[in-house]
């Protein structure tokens, strides 16, 4: 990418986002990163300039890329300042949760070019996966950009309907909780059955971890993985009875999703 590029934020998110950038070849004087803690670390360990307010940054400078990196909280303060850039054209690209297109449309006009994104943490390790969509202003020349930026750090996908990014946060966004949660039982019922605690522990992070590497790497369903595991009447298919029972695990998931889509939707509004 032969773009200037603004990043405005550079905490976990946004520190996995610009070195995946760089790793993919954007040039570190391409990228000017407003940020009011940490600036010398960042130039140390990235080679980029960076500033601690956007007082910093040249009025005559032209970002084609604004990318919002800050959390929800701090919003209020910070985006409507950029508005400053509105008529250069660039793309503005948001990670930050509950946080609409329309939100920024009224805070920085409504010709501006937004990009409402919802990574979720594996992000931090390159194995996130984004999902994104984009304002009427939005090109497709800039669409193709905002994937190429996202997919620094794992998959991409797009939703033309931008009340679907609450359904994406209570999947994939709230997801990797979910999966925590899932190793810390799954240790926590070792231990019940008379492991040890640091063996449970190993044992259910191993296979929760080695389990999706498989699902990730094969070409057959999660159904099909489950069902190659489980032979009638043996130990898998005594706990399967258990968890896929009525009020078992998927009724359980579907709850827990509902509820986070409700509170994403509450959050937006």
């Amino acid at each position: 990418m032969d773009q200037n590029l603004l990043l405005v934020g550079c905490g976990k998110m946004g520190g996995a986002l610009l070195s995946g950038w760089l790793d993919r070849d954007l040039a570190a004087e391409d990228v000017l990163v407003v940020e009011p803690f940490g600036g010398d670390a960042l130039q140390n360990q990235f080679g980029v300039s960076v500033v601690e307010k956007l007082e910093g940054v040249p009025q005559s400078y032209s970002p084609d890329i604004v990318v919002f990196a800050v959390k929800p909280q701090a919003m209020d303060e910070i985006v409507p300042l950029y508005a400053r850039f509105v008529d250069k054209g660039p793309m503005f690209l948001s990670i930050a949760a509950g946080k609409p297109s329309s939100y920024f449309l009224n805070c920085l006009g409504e010709n501006a070019a937004i990009v409402r994104s919802m990574p979720n943490t594996p992000a931090a390790v390159g194995r996130g996966i984004t999902v994104a969509y984009g304002s009427d202003a939005v090109s497709k020349e800039q669409k193709s950009v905002a994937t190429t930026l996202l997919e620094a750090v794992g998959e991409v996908g797009w939703v033309e309907n931008e009340a679907l990014i609450d359904g994406v946060t209570a999947v994939s966004g709230s997801g990797p909780a979910y999966v925590f949660l899932l190793i810390e039982c799954l240790a926590q019922a070792g231990i019940e059955v008379g492991l040890d605690p640091d063996l449970a522990a190993r044992l259910a992070l191993a296979t929760v971890a080695g389990s999706g590497e498989l699902a990730r790497q094969s070409t057959e369903s999660a159904s099909t993985l489950r069902e190659n595991v489980t032979s009638p009447g043996g130990t898998t298919a005594a706990a399967l009875e258990i968890l896929m029972a009525d009020d078992g695990l998927q009724n359980l998931m579907s709850r827990a999703v509902a509820a986070a889509e409700t509170r994403s939707r509450e959050l937006a509004s």
